[in-house]
């Protein structure tokens, strides 16, 4: 089944709608989606190793605009549903305080987010809730995403070939180490958050 799955998003990474898949995967994960576009990304550039970097570039910029739509989420709807529940719980007071510390180190947050298996689209949320200065957030956001993405399709473009039959041949405990990295990215959320 794995491999059926694995072929489908290789077939799916040569269709000739392959880009606006991974601009709408890469914009809904950063705010609401839970599965990060890599799925569709590392497919897609071993397909076409020649377009590698268009590939990055779309995946980076839908992935910020979608960042800022989860900016959104959390500055517009905060105050009619997490300030709420916070006040609920008898957490208001603490999270003024979480919120004086974050928006401190808020660029380093958004950066480690968008680079590593912690859920993006956690900070992206947050950072809208706390108010996190916006300019600071998207520039956090291109530097932490374009590093990410760019770096995974520079390493396929330059190893392609080897690093496809690598993928295959491993491909079932490279879906492991894929699920423990994205589960463990929601678990180390809930302990930082």
């Amino acid at each position: 089944m794995l491999r059926r799955l694995y072929d489908w998003t290789l077939a799916l990474a040569g269709h000739r709608h392959a880009m606006w898949a991974l601009a709408i995967v890469s914009f809904v994960e950063s705010s609401i989606f839970p599965i990060p576009p890599d799925v569709l990304l590392i497919p897609m550039v071993l397909a076409a190793p020649t377009k590698a970097w268009r590939i990055a570039l779309v995946c980076t910029v839908a992935s910020v605009l979608g960042g800022m739509a989860g900016y959104g989420i959390g500055f517009f709807l905060f105050d009619q549903f997490g300030k709420p529940a916070l006040d609920f719980y008898g957490y208001g007071v603490k999270f003024q305080h979480f919120q004086d510390t974050y928006n401190q180190y808020g660029a380093w947050a958004v950066f480690i987010a968008g680079i590593t298996p912690f859920p993006y689209k956690v900070i992206t949320i947050l950072s809208g809730a706390t108010g996190l200065n916006i300019w600071v957030f998207v520039v956090a956001s291109i530097l932490a995403r374009g590093i990410r993405f760019y770096l995974v399709a520079g390493l396929l473009w330059y190893f392609g070939e080897p690093i496809r039959t690598f993928i295959e041949k491993r491909l079932g405990l490279l879906f492991v180490l894929f699920v423990v990295l994205l589960v463990g990215g929601f678990v180390l959320a809930k302990f930082v958050l």
